[in-house]
């Protein structure tokens, strides 16, 4: 079975939620690439659609969204995800993974594009953690 943790942007607020996604859930993101558009419930946010921006797998190789496939490979990178050049012009041979999610990913980065009627600390129960922190 596979675990992901998915980090969750909200573009509106500014903020990040890190979701931990199990079992069938997880599994329904197998197969599914960068700049898919999921549904919300997935990852417990009901009516809110999600697309998948990027991700890394357990030794911490970046999925690069115009690499097909799913595997590992060494590519040669002159600017974009996965290699920042130090002078102007230099490339390099770096690895990197596909485009796909597949059961060896740990990480998958999303941001919202279609928000639902409730916010998203109700559904995550962040909003009782909040007001009891506050007190």
């Amino acid at each position: 079975m596979a675990n992901f943790k998915v980090v969750v942007s909200d573009t509106k607020e500014g903020r990040a939620y890190q979701i931990d996604v199990k079992d069938a859930e997880a599994n329904a993101l197998i197969g599914k690439s960068i700049g898919n558009v999921v549904d919300g419930a997935l990852f417990g946010l009901a009516g809110y659609k999600v697309q998948i921006t990027g991700g890394c797998d357990g030794s911490g190789f970046v999925m690069r969204p115009d690499l097909p496939g799913y595997r590992r490979q060494r590519v040669l990178l002159a600017v974009g995800v996965g290699y920042t050049p130090k002078h102007p012009g230099q490339r390099r041979r770096k690895m990197i993974r596909g485009k796909e999610i597949a059961p060896d990913i740990v990480q998958v980065n999303a941001k919202i594009v279609e928000y639902g009627s409730k916010s998203i600390k109700a559904l995550l129960g962040l909003e009782a953690a909040e007001e009891a922190s506050a007190e």
